[in-house]
Parts: C-alpha cells; sequence; structure tokens
C-alpha cells in the first residue's frame, strides 16, 4: 500500500493548529474543557446608583467567560464565573471580596466598577496577595499596590490630560467656550476629575463661574438646575455617574434651558443616549461600536455578541461602549497572563505583566506608567449625535463622517 506523504503531511501540521488554537475551521471546540472549575470572582453594581452601568459590566464578563469555555477553558480547565452584587457601595464590595477569598474561594479576582468599590477591595486583595486587574479607577495615584494593573487607556493623570483634551477639541469650533460652570457628584474620582478640569480651565482661559457638588446618589436636581441655568456658561461640566445627568438634564428641560455645549464624566451611555435633551452630549470612550474601533475580528465579534445581549436584556442602548471594551479588556489582560504562565500563582501572573503587553480590544496595553497606568492617556471623547454615540475627537480616531458638532 503506498502513502501519500504529502497528505500525511498536511494532516500533521492540521493537527498542530488544532491543538495550538483549540478550535476546528467550524468553531467547534476541539477539546473539552475538564477537571476541577478555575474560579474567578468579581463584584459589580448591580443595584444602587450604579446599576444602569453595573448590568453592562455583567453582560460582557458572562460573553467572555461563554467565549473562553468554547475555546476549552483556561489551562485546559472550566471558568466558573462567581459575580456577587456590591450594590453601588464600596464598604459591600470590601466585605464581599473578603467572602470571594476566604470563603468562597475563588482562585482568581477581578476588580469591581467604581473608584471607591475598586480602592476598597485593592486593600483586600494587597492583604491576600492577590493580583488585581481593575478597568474603571478615575484616580490613578491611589493605586500604589505592586500588584495591581489597569486595564483602562485614562493614564496615570487623567485629572490633567483629559481637560486638555477637552479644551483642545472645543477650541478648535468657531466659538470656544470662554466659561465653564462645574456641577459634579461627590463620588471620589468625579471630584478629583472636577478638581482637576477646573484648574486646567484656569490654565487655558476658561473662566469658572460655577463650582457645585452634590451628594452621589442624589434624585432632586431642581436647585441645582436653576443654579445653572442663572449661570449660563457657554460649557457645563458635569461629573456624573450612571443616570445622574439624565436627571440633571431632566431638570434643565423643566426649566426651559438646554446647555450650548455639555460634558459628561461617567454616564450610563444607553440612558443617556437616548435621551432627546441630551443630544450633542460630550463624553469621554476608549471604545465604540462601529469603526474604526471594530476593525480587527475580535473587536467586530465582541461588539456583535454584546449588540446581541444587550438587547435581550432589555437595555436601552444595545451598543458597546467604553465601559464594555473596559471589561472586556480586563478580562483579555488577566487570561492572557494565566495562558502564558500556564499558572493560577498570583505572582507570577504579576511579574509576567510586568514586563509584556497584551493585545485587547483597546489596543495592545502595556502598564509602564505611574502605578501601572497606560503611559500615555489614549482615552478619546465621543458625542450624542441623533441619538447615537460617535467618537468625534481626535479627528483620526473619529467615526468615519462623524465630527465634532458644536455652537
Amino acid at each position: 500500500m503506498r502513502i501519500d506523504l504529502r497528505m500525511q503531511s498536511r494532516r500533521l501540521v492540521f493537527a498542530v493548529l488544532v491543538c495550538l488554537t483549540g478550535l476546528w475551521p467550524d468553531g467547534a471546540v476541539a477539546q473539552q474543557a475538564s477537571g476541577k472549575p478555575i474560579r474567578i470572582g468579581q463584584t459589580l453594581s448591580l443595584t444602587g446608583p450604579l446599576g444602569q452601568t453595573g448590568l453592562t459590566h455583567k453582560i460582557v464578563s458572562e460573553i467572555f467567560v461563554e467565549q473562553l469555555n468554547q475555546k476549552g477553558g483556561l489551562l485546559g480547565r472550566p471558568v466558573e464565573y462567581v459575580l456577587l452584587d456590591d450594590q453601588s457601595k464600596a464598604d459591600v464590595a470590601r466585605t464581599l471580596y473578603e467572602r470571594l477569598i476566604t470563603s468562597d474561594r475563588v482562585d482568581l479576582i477581578l476588580g469591581p466598577y467604581g473608584t471607591g468599590a475598586i480602592l476598597a477591595s485593592m486593600g483586600v486583595a494587597q492583604r491576600y496577595h492577590k493580583i488585581f486587574i481593575q478597568n474603571t479607577l478615575g484616580i490613578a495615584e491611589q493605586a500604589t499596590y505592586e500588584w495591581h494593573f489597569a486595564a483602562s487607556l485614562g493614564g496615570a493623570e487623567p485629572q490633567n490630560t483629559l481637560p486638555v483634551k477637552l479644551f483642545e477639541a472645543y477650541g478648535s469650533t468657531a466659538h470656544p467656550p470662554k466659561t465653564i460652570a462645574i456641577v459634579t457628584s461627590k463620588f471620589p474620582s468625579a471630584q478629583y476629575m472636577a478638581q482637576g478640569t477646573r484648574e486646567v480651565a484656569k490654565r487655558v482661559g476658561v473662566e469658572p463661574v460655577l463650582y457645585l457638588e452634590y451628594d452621589f446618589g442624589t434624585r432632586d436636581y431642581g436647585a441645582i438646575a436653576a443654579r445653572v441655568k442663572d449661570t449660563n456658561a457657554d460649557l457645563l461640566w458635569v461629573g456624573a455617574l450612571g443616570v445622574e445627568g439624565n436627571q440633571l438634564l431632566e431638570a434643565l428641560e423643566k426649566l426651559g434651558y438646554k446647555p450650548p455645549r455639555h460634558f459628561y464624566l461617567y454616564p450610563s451611555s444607553g440612558p443617556l443616549a437616548v435621551l432627546p435633551a441630551a443630544d450633542g452630549a460630550l463624553s469621554l470612550t476608549s471604545f465604540e461600536d462601529g469603526l474604526p474601533y471594530t476593525a480587527n475580528p475580535v473587536s467586530a465579534e465582541f461588539a456583535r455578541l454584546f449588540a446581541e445581549r444587550a438587547a435581550k436584556a432589555g437595555l436601552p442602548y444595545a451598543h458597546a461602549d467604553s465601559q464594555a471594551g473596559n471589561e472586556y479588556a480586563g478580562w483579555q489582560i488577566l487570561t492572557a497572563a494565566v495562558t502564558a504562565t500556564k499558572s493560577l500563582d498570583d505572582k507570577a501572573l504579576a511579574e509576567w505583566l510586568d514586563k509584556n503587553e497584551v493585545e485587547t480590544v483597546l489596543g495592545k496595553r502595556d502598564f509602564g506608567g505611574k502605578w501601572h497606568n497606560s503611559r500615555t492617556d489614549y482615552q478619546q471623547l465621543r458625542q450624542v449625535q441623533d441619538g447615537r454615540w460617535v467618537a468625534v475627537w481626535p479627528p483620526e480616531k473619529a467615526t468615519p463622517g462623524a465630527r465634532l458638532i458644536a455652537p
């Protein structure tokens, strides 16, 4: 019997490719994960003032874990996602991370959503020597734990770099703002960014004519709206989280006032995008559902899956954005370290991330900046236009055909 060596060679190459990728050409799993599950724990704000945004992070995490298990899991073992609700409260997050590590005995953890919860749970991670990857910390300089790694692209000094970017964008328009009203939640990162914005405004010649703080979780914005209307600044800057921006805009609408230019720091993307009064609003972004962000197959598939799940969950805006992209990138960073080291040892994972970069849906991430942040601020600005977020600044990162619209 004659043996076709060329055919045998093709079959060998094919088998090697299957082993390396873990997938057959039609997408079926080449080898099913087996053995004791690897448990990865996290808390998210599923209820409370940050619940709308927390739901976005939950959907993303579930998508990632499903994709991971379809490809054979991690280290040949299935992955189990252990999720707890921190109720948008930092003290609850701290207690729950203690539970995840001690009682629930998870193998690895990911940081929660929101600066307060992140800082509280980071202390727990440090006490138990667990690697800590987070994706939404707004005060980078407080992340002094050596095994902390930031998935987001805000850089080490967002309180300076983001306001500069905002004033550069508006400075490129026919009528740059000369006055600014700053209204902010007392949420730690929002206050921090508001104070930075006030200082940058003074440096670039934009006069702060109002600086007003409100309690996190405030529901009645009538008095705040009246102050904003009376000031009538060229630019309204809102240190908003969740749906706080919506509530302020609705209060302003009752007074018959719409700010000529307005920016919102950390809003729930969906509720703000679909609010008619929010047309023209600016916010920051590092990922949107569309080009140039979805140019590669991984990002495009992620955006497609998120749109499907978000619509099924009843989210008002079924499109992936920065919140979604940041969460997905955090998972990519953690699993890249596990795969590269073939280990669940926290020290080994931290040492590998210290020296390597990871390809994510946000682009390549390294941790060479201060406090394991990106070396520079890679975030862009987006704007609500006709009920949809589009990237507008810098121009080279803009959604195709989109540009910054300003008076």
